[in-house]
């Protein structure tokens, strides 16, 4: 760090100096605003220019603009709710509480009392009486921070990225709101939102990479959950019949735009429920919540027009591929011609993998980039559904679809698998992948299976990624931009 008398932290230090010498307080409390910004400026709107309210108030925030005239100085004081001005006088603060309120710097939090008025440009003003310094900022706040050659710093140094980008927090409050209107939709329909453990002894749930974590006083291995879906079950198994959940998941996994370390997802289980249930509850969530929210159903992401008002389309994983590759393509095609069809379209497929696994290669590849509009993909391959009832009348796939838009996907459900026998066939094929080197295969919960073996009743279950249902809403290209604070590589803070 320089050390030169025109280095801004440092003269930012050195204006702390003189306060502590000079016995004044730099890190105040006990001044609460009577009103907001926002407060302010509805309350007093029909004030016409030059005209005073004759009415005291008090407001507190960050000053992000100063303009000094001599005697008279503007402060632009930005609260929780946006900003206001300051109309500093000389003659109303004192002489010398005015040469200290032109010491203050941009980033201040400051505390100002007195009476309301609107100046002769028509701005709503505070013409402060009382003017206190509430926390000193020691560092300048940057002018164009979205600038900056090293775009992760926006998301390593979010608290600035939030100051300097209003935009930002529009994000943020639209994620916050998304998840409020959540609560309110599960909750009108009668769903009692549980609490289950984020510290697992068998990381089970999804097919992922888990954390790893040790409990010392048990000795015991333990593992971040990769989904709250197992305890959420046990609970239909304990007669609780509509539950959800809103949480933290997490998956020791690749990073890109849409996948990070740790996420947020709404999973819902509905007894008596199944595949087709969960299709409209599903529909019903997405457009209700972006109507609240929006208070649109159309939207662009991207630049691509989406509309969530239209009904979803519902289209079975095979009727999707045969028409990318343009001849009959399924599950039950054979191998051979499948890898064909995956060369024929430039598509890598591995010698180990099964009929199933090139199967859904076509679909990853060819089909879900293209999936813009809602649609609902059903008809998974049991292969790749553990957890999943098989379909009635193809038992080779099960009654599971995922919920794509702007080719990414959304949701993910199926009708349960409440068979214990089944599961437990299911969760020994995954054991034997993950034995031969499958870091993502699922270990067989023992405590799982017993509480199926109870008796759990048929259930639809649903698992949306709020997350990537928040980047859509805002129309942000990267799971980063609408978490507060995103995993990131270890770097040395800056000076």
């Amino acid at each position: 760090m320089s050390s030169l008398p025109d280095d801004p932290i440092e003269v930012r230090r050195g204006k702390l100096d003189e306060l502590k010498r000079a016995g004044a307080v730099a890190y105040a409390t006990g001044h609460k605003p009577a009103a907001s910004s926002a407060e302010l400026k509805e309350r007093f709107k029909a004030l016409e220019p030059g005209q005073s309210s004759g009415e005291q108030s008090s407001v507190a925030g960050r000053v992000v603009a100063i303009r000094d005239q001599g005697k008279i100085a503007f402060f632009v004081l930005r609260d929780g709710r946006g900003e206001i001005q300051l109309f500093c006088r000389q003659n109303t603060l004192g002489e010398a509480a005015y040469a200290q309120a032109k010491e203050l710097d941009v980033g201040d939090w400051v505390y100002a009392a007195g009476e309301v008025l609107c100046t002769r440009t028509g701005e709503i003003s505070v013409a402060p009486t009382e003017l206190t310094l509430l926390a000193k900022s020691l560092r300048p706040l940057p002018e164009k921070f979205h600038g900056l050659a090293d775009t992760d710093a926006r998301y390593r140094q979010r608290y600035v990225d939030l100051i300097a980008n209003p935009q930002v927090r529009q994000t943020f409050e639209t994620r916050f709101a998304v998840i409020a209107q959540m609560r309110r939709f599960m909750d009108a329909l009668g769903f009692l939102e549980v609490e289950t453990p984020i510290l697992h002894t068998v990381a089970g749930g999804a097919v992922a990479r888990p954390f790893v974590t040790h409990h010392n006083t048990l000795d015991l291995p333990l593992y971040l959950r990769i989904a709250p879906e197992l305890h959420l079950k046990r609970l239909l198994v304990g007669g609780f019949e509509r539950v959800y959940e809103i949480g933290r998941c997490f998956r020791n996994e690749g990073m890109d735009p849409r996948h990070n370390p740790e996420f947020t997802t709404i999973e819902v289980y509905e007894a008596f429920g199944d595949m087709r249930s969960m299709m409209d509850l599903t529909e019903d969530l997405v457009r209700t919540v972006t109507s609240k929210v929006l208070k649109t159903t159309e939207l662009s992401y991207q630049g691509a027009a989406i509309d969530l008002g239209a009904p979803f389309a519902r289209k079975t994983l095979a009727e999707l591929v045969s028409a990318a590759v343009g001849q009959e393509a399924s599950v039950h095609t054979p191998r051979a011609e499948l890898a064909k069809i995956a060369a024929d379209h430039h598509i890598a497929v591995e010698a180990s993998w099964s009929a199933p696994r090139v199967f859904m290669e076509l679909f990853d590849k060819l089909v879900e980039p293209t999936l813009t509009q809602p649609t609902f993909a059903w008809g998974y391959p049991a292969e790749v559904s553990p957890l999943s009832r098989r379909n009635d009348d193809d038992p080779a796939i099960c009654d599971r679809f995922e919920l794509f838009i702007a080719g990414r996907e959304l949701a993910n459900a199926f009708s349960e698998l409440t068979d214990p026998l089944e599961q437990r066939a299911r969760f020994e094929e995954q054991a034997r992948a993950k034995a031969q080197g499958d870091e993502e295969a699922m270990s067989i919960d023992e405590d799982y299976l017993r509480a199926q073996e109870y008796g759990m009743p048929p259930a639809g279950g649903m698992g949306l990624g709020i997350d990537r249902f928040v980047m859509l809403l805002t129309d942000s290209p990267s799971i980063r931009d609408v978490l507060l604070f995103p995993t990131m590589r270890d770097a040395t803070p800056s000076a």
